[in-house]
């Protein structure tokens, strides 16, 4: 119920801002198109004293710097609706966020990915971090729906790659008449939450090096124990 509360609360505060900034938004405008009426049919013999066109460019600006004011505002209380204190409440929690990446973990990465319809030929190509193509594979079975696909870590000449990272898939589907197929793909990528940022107003978490969103993580528990030995 509180935290209802809270996203009504911040929601009402957003609109009363970004109706505030419609409202200055429209009086520049006015303001601005009087003014350059006010230029054009001056009399020349007698324009339009210098001090009170100062004072009019004055409260133009003070209009302009409001709007900005209004913008900083939303971004704030955006901040603060609820979802940058939930994300806090990840640090140093093991979480899993399903995402188009995947990182390796205990020797491999995971993706499941969907087909539109059957296809002729598939080609899976994972990529690293730079988008450069590590290993490819074409799985046996094309036909249309959802499937898994399962990376051993292993890059094409056979090089076993760290544990981390960050990786993605392309797929390449063509059906019978040579077209493309659309496809959809999603990685899991699983670790401790590092860092906490708020990034264009979207609230992110750092999962092994990884920048998520935090809609995309779908668990979170604690971390498993750690035993330290005597001698």
């Amino acid at each position: 119920m509180a935290t209802t509360t809270a996203t009504s609360s911040s929601t009402s505060v957003l609109d009363k801002i970004n109706n505030s900034r419609n409202q200055l938004a429209s009086s520049e405008e006015t303001f601005l198109k009087l003014l350059t009426t006010q230029m054009k049919n001056q009399d020349p013999l007698s324009p339009m004293d210098s001090n009170e066109f100062t004072g009019q460019i004055v409260q133009m600006t003070g209009v302009e710097q409001q709007l900005v004011t209004n913008d900083l505002l939303a971004a704030l209380v955006g901040m603060n609706d609820g979802g940058l204190t939930n994300a806090l409440n990840m640090m140093d929690k093991l979480a899993t966020a399903e995402t188009t990446k995947a990182t390796i973990k205990n020797g491999k990465a995971d993706w499941s990915y969907t087909q539109a319809q059957a296809g002729t030929s598939v080609k899976i190509e994972v990529l690293d971090k730079y988008g450069e193509t590590i290993a490819t594979k074409y799985p046996d079975d094309m036909s249309k729906g959802d499937h898994t696909f399962s990376w051993d870590g292993k890059a094409d000449n056979g090089t076993a790659q760290a544990e981390g990272g960050e990786y993605t898939l392309k797929i390449t589907a063509i059906n019978a008449d040579g077209a493309n197929i659309t496809t959809s793909s999603k990685g899991r990528i699983e670790g401790i939450v590092t860092a906490v940022t708020n990034e264009s107003g979207q609230n992110m978490v750092t999962i092994n090096g990884v920048k998520v969103p935090i809609s995309s993580v779908i668990g979170v528990t604690n971390p498993p124990a750690t035993t330290t030995t005597t001698s």
